[in-house]
């Protein structure tokens, strides 16, 4: 008789979860023992601005009520839906997440909004969620007709409020949902969507955290530095929120600057850090040219999440920090299931030399993991089907009830909380008990740990006047050398750069392609596009030799002392960005917007050190 194959299903432990709002968490802290501790920390223009829980708790009443009373006095609708969605575009500050937790407090929901977005996409993001009400910094024309604020007017309205706990006929509610946060994604159609995350879903996501990988006893401060628009924040915020910790707020520029980065990492002897894989392997190149010893000591738990960890990264990791000091760990999900669905903790160098993948590993609690065919039967252990996740990590749907055909019914559920599957569209497979991820089943690429949907881009490009034919792809997705490109038949005389200046009118930054004008698009037999052909193509363009020529330099403005050096520096740089750069280089240029970032920074700064020129990165 032969053996019984093990099916591909994995269930994370199961352990009870008491439903609360995390605003009423929050509170618990706020009026215990812990009140007068510190919850914010903001610096800006060389002050640091501190709050206590106390003085959180406060302020955040003071401007649930005046939002409460704004949405009641005006009469203002709840969405199709049902839920009240409140919209922020703020810049990261402790002031935002303030707001954040006065939406909460009074019973809506808030949907983050960036100023790095198009207008146009703003526009389909508010067209279609419908909040009631959009609190900014900065107002926007792409606002439409939605009723807005100031976050100035909404402290001026909030003065005169009282500032004890809200009643629960001071808040509004959602119809069906404990809706929370809603976090808009790119769509496969081209469109993106907005994903409902419940109360209850970021909950058993904190939970399992505090039992997993619980603060420590010396943890006293935390950062917040992931993008509001990006599902990483929730456990940034409210994980030290709802544990009496210090939340740091970390702005824009500072992420970008691994120097800086590094810098407040250390002032503040943080413990956690959760990042992306380029943005670990920025920072292990910085550490690495630094003489200083010991840097990032305090720094035990690193948590990589939103892009492929490589072995090759995880051995670099391991080869700076012992293994027996610090923790590598590799965080895999998507924001439809609350961020993170699946864990793994990285061994240290002697398994890593025989593994070729990182795993992504088992599952939280109270999730439960299905690899299945197309007739959503599940695979033999060892062989490749599609992820597909239940439980209590699972978003409520999208905004407007886009996309059915992503959660569905559970054929394989008995328990009624995996009544419903979400497809993630990856492949995996299970060795020895093991998740590894092995692909999409679609076009969906992580571009910094952003979720970027390849058709979407095309779609964009495409609708440019003048464009015949385009074709998007990622070159060595998950790698350090990715790339978004677009390769484009033209009937018009648009330059390169042109064509990249309008789409950054129509994309969020980290959607714009690299753009590649071709007389033709090379063909298969069948008719259909060769990719291999047009990747082959960019790679022997940028792997040449003489991708720097390239690149245009302009040395206007040097004086001639300077000469020499700007030479180098130019060199350098086009060398860096290749093919990449988006403009002249010039001593007026900005290194960032003409396609530089955080890791090929890192990588100027090595190349020119090597050459004898010393240069900070600020």
């Amino acid at each position: 008789m032969g053996t019984i194959p093990h099916l591909s299903i994995i269930k994370g432990p199961t352990r009870p979860v008491t439903p609360s709002l995390l605003h009423k968490l929050f509170e618990n802290v706020a009026v215990g023992p812990g009140q007068n501790n510190t919850a914010l920390i903001y610096e800006e223009n060389d002050q640091v601005r501190k709050t206590t829980y106390s003085e959180l708790n406060a302020t955040t009443n003071k401007m649930a009520r005046a939002i409460h009373q704004l949405i009641t006095t005006n009469s203002l609708p709840r969405n199709k839906d049902g839920d009240y969605i409140i919209a922020v575009n703020m810049v990261p500050s402790d002031r935002l997440v303030t707001v954040l937790l006065a939406i909460w407090k009074a019973g809506a929901a808030y949907l983050p909004l960036d100023h790095a977005f198009p207008g146009p996409r703003i526009e389909h993001i508010v067209r279609e969620a419908k909040p009631v009400l959009i609190i900014y910094d900065q107002d926007s024309p792409f606002y439409m007709n939605t009723y807005k604020m100031s976050y100035d007017e909404l402290v001026e309205q909030s003065k005169n409020k009282t500032s004890t706990t809200l009643a629960d006929n001071e808040q509004v509610s959602h119809v069906k949902d404990d809706l929370a946060i809603v976090l808009y994604t790119s769509g496969s159609t081209g469109v993106p969507k907005g994903v409902r995350l419940p109360h209850r879903v970021i909950q058993n996501r904190l939970q399992w955290q505090f039992k997993r990988f619980p603060y420590t006893s010396t943890e006293k401060v935390c950062i917040f530095k992931t993008a509001l628009t990006f599902v990483d924040s929730v456990s940034e915020i409210y994980g030290p929120l709802i544990s009496g910790l210090t939340i740091l707020v970390v702005p824009k520029a500072v992420t970008k600057d691994p120097q800086q980065l590094v810098a407040l990492l250390e002032e503040y002897k943080i413990e956690r850090l959760v990042l992306v894989p380029s943005l670990l392997r920025s920072l292990l190149l910085y550490l690495e040219l630094q003489k200083t010893e010991h840097l990032l000591g305090n720094l035990r738990l690193w948590v990589c999440s939103g892009e492929t960890l490589v072995v090759s990264l995880s051995k670099e990791f391991y080869k700076y920090f012992p293994e027996n000091e610090h923790t590598l760990c590799n965080f895999y999900g998507s924001t439809e299931i609350m961020g993170d669905v699946t864990y793994y903790v990285v061994p240290g160098l002697n398994e890593l030399k025989h593994m070729d993948k990182v795993a992504i590993g088992v599952p939280i609690d109270n999730t439960a993991i299905y690899l299945l065919d197309q007739q959503f039967r599940p695979v033999k252990s060892g062989d490749v089907g599609e992820l597909h996740v239940s439980g209590l990590n699972l978003a409520a749907g999208y905004v407007a009830g886009r996309d059915p055909d992503k959660f569905v019914e559970n054929p394989l559920a008995v328990d009624p909380a995996h009544a419903k599957l979400y497809r993630t569209g990856d492949f995996a497979r299970i060795e020895k008990g093991i998740l590894i991820y092995e692909g999409r089943t679609d076009s969906q690429v992580k571009v910094r740990g952003h979720r970027v949907d390849l058709s979407e881009v095309e779609k964009a490009v495409a609708a440019i006047e003048g464009i015949e034919k385009a074709v998007v792809l990622c070159y060595n997705p998950g790698e350090m050398n990715q790339s978004l490109l677009a390769f484009v038949t033209t009937n018009t005389l648009m330059s390169e750069h042109q064509i990249e200046a309008i789409l950054k009118e129509k994309l969020t930054s980290y959607m714009v392609p690299q753009v590649i004008l071709l007389e033709s698009i090379p063909l298969l037999v069948n008719g259909k596009t060769d990719r291999q052909a047009l990747l082959k193509l960019y790679e022997n363009t940028n792997n040449n030799g003489h991708s720097i020529h390239e690149v245009e330099m302009n040395y206007d403005g040097v004086c001639p002392s300077q000469k020499e050096a700007a030479k180098v520096l130019f060199e350098t740089v086009a060398s860096v960005l290749s093919r990449s750069a988006r403009g002249v280089i010039s001593v007026n240029s900005n290194f960032y917007e003409i396609g530089g970032n955080s890791l090929n920074s890192i990588y100027t700064i090595s190349k020119l050190n090597e050459q004898g020129y010393h240069i900070s990165e600020s």
